[in-house]
């Protein structure tokens, strides 16, 4: 493997958004030795852009466990009270968090590193009167068969998504992020060299009154664009959207597939707007890819999509997906 650049100054930050099944495979039950396993495998990555210099913030997203937590809620009705959808993405944030935190620490110690790990449980602020709250598009829980989706439909009320053969998942409104409400906390721990974790799942959806309250919102929020808020406000110099291919691909899935190794603002919208980064798949990253260079004050931000193995290859520019300004 490629060793990791060394960033250019002592303060350069980076921040990588891991997804759901850094932790959790497809096709596994999900288990809690599963996921610790896994976790434990998908921060070695991680521990070498620490061991390099890189100041790291940490993002992921929670939907293989969010389906899961929501279906133990569903199991025990009439057992025990049932929690909302905001306050489960609260406990998942805690408990990935904790596995993320604990499987890092334990990994950069073997490296004789002492940095902290530290989870911020973090809201997002989104606007209840956001259109995508009535139209549910963001997955969440596992792929189950047409039959025993057509029989959750029947039975819950869930409104599911069919990826065809391989079946059918449940869907939530997902609005988008407008604000992160601990982001000064984030900004101060990254400052004084901490590794945060943060931002879980999109962050706890809440709703802001005129008197400045809060209060949560049952919904799920896109951890790809809090991942580009974020690390637009924290001043990365690199935003990683890690998935499960080495790159973006033009026509995927076609004969006509063909990596893209490089690509601007204009030619991300381009692509976007013809079709090529379907909404349930490439998509939200893309658009969360040029939501970060937009906002981002960094002189030259770089956004990498690819997968969480080849972060360090990516960052030497050997492979991945990298998105620039111009």
């Amino acid at each position: 493997m490629s060793p990791v650049p060394v960033p250019r100054s002592d303060t350069a930050c980076i921040v990588v958004a891991l997804g759901g099944h850094a932790i959790s495979r497809p096709g596994e039950e999900g288990n809690i030795a599963q996921q610790f396993a896994h976790t434990a495998e998908s921060v070695e990555s991680l521990a070498d852009l620490v061991e390099a210099g890189w100041h790291l913030v940490i993002t992921h997203g929670n939907g293989p466990q969010i389906g899961n937590i929501l279906r133990r809620v569903e199991l025990a009705l009439g057992e025990v009270y049932p929690l909302p959808l905001h306050v489960c993405v609260a406990d998942s944030q805690a408990g990935m968090g904790y596995m993320i935190s604990e499987c890092l620490t334990n990994a950069l110690r073997r490296r004789g590193l002492a940095q902290a790990a530290v989870t911020v449980i973090t809201r997002v602020v989104v606007d209840p009167a956001d259109p995508a709250m009535a139209r549910p598009t963001k997955p969440i829980g596992r792929l189950v068969p047409h039959g025993q989706a057509e029989d959750f439909v029947r039975r819950y009320g869930w409104q599911m998504q069919d990826f065809g053969a391989a079946g059918m998942r449940r869907v939530v409104a997902s609005p988008r992020p407008l604000r992160i409400v601990e982001i000064g906390a984030i900004r101060t721990l990254s400052d004084h060299g901490a590794i945060v974790i943060a931002g879980g799942g999109g962050g706890i959806p809440v709703a802001e009154e005129a008197d400045g309250t809060q209060r949560g919102v049952d919904c799920v929020i896109d951890k790809d664009r809090t991942s580009a808020l974020l690390a637009a406000e924290v001043g990365a110099a690199v935003l990683v959207i890690a998935t499960g291919v080495e790159r973006v691909a033009l026509d995927y899935g076609t004969p006509l597939e063909r990596p893209i190794h490089r690509m601007n603002l204009a030619e991300s919208r381009a692509y976007l707007a013809a079709g090529q980064f379907p909404e349930g798949s490439m998509g939200p990253k893309i658009e969360a890819a040029i939501e970060f260079l937009e906002r981002s004050a960094h002189p030259e931000p770089v956004v990498i999509i690819t997968a969480l193995a080849c972060i360090a290859p990516a960052l030497a520019g050997e492979t991945g997906t990298r998105i620039v300004r111009t």
